[in-house]
């Protein structure tokens, strides 16, 4: 394998964990089967996230110790609303701490977590929901694959 390092927009096959800073993984794909294959841009991984990979050669792990500001930002008091329930389909139900994904009107999802729910209104938290965390993020950038023209350069 050549000297190549990771850069925007490649294509790999990758294998992560992320956690709150010296608790348990709140995602891991580390004992699949198979790495996942991301590409960087795609929105696959956060934004914030990708950076860390940039510049990662092929087979070396790491652990990134990220505070907030460099994971997925600090908690914003105006991301959380309180919605009227009339603004909300009848037949959802809710319970609090649950994760819900709403319909915004350019059809886009957006995902809030549920912190009070009234008679005649719900309050949700559209933050993040790993805001405010210290994340520890290990990676391991198995391969990186070709690209389309790469991979008819090697065949020419």
């Amino acid at each position: 394998m050549s000297g190549r390092t990771v850069a925007y927009g490649d294509t790999l096959e990758l294998r992560y964990a992320l956690r709150p800073r010296g608790g348990e993984d709140l995602v891991s794909n580390f004992d699949d089967p198979e790495p996942e294959i991301v590409t960087l841009g795609d929105g696959t991984l956060a934004p914030a996230l990708e950076q860390w990979l940039v510049d990662l050669a092929p087979g070396e792990r790491h652990v990134f110790l990220l505070d907030p500001w460099q994971a997925f930002g600090e908690s914003q008091p105006e991301m959380i609303q309180t919605l009227p329930r009339t603004d909300l389909p009848a037949d959802m139900e809710f319970t609090v701490d649950q994760l819900v994904e709403f319909a915004m009107p350019n059809g886009e999802t957006v995902a809030g977590r549920i912190l009070e729910i009234g008679d005649d209104a719900v309050k949700v938290d559209f933050n993040h929901p790993l805001a405010d965390l210290a994340i520890e993020f290990e990676v391991e950038v198995e391969r990186i694959l070709p690209s389309p023209g790469e991979r008819q350069a090697q065949r020419d």
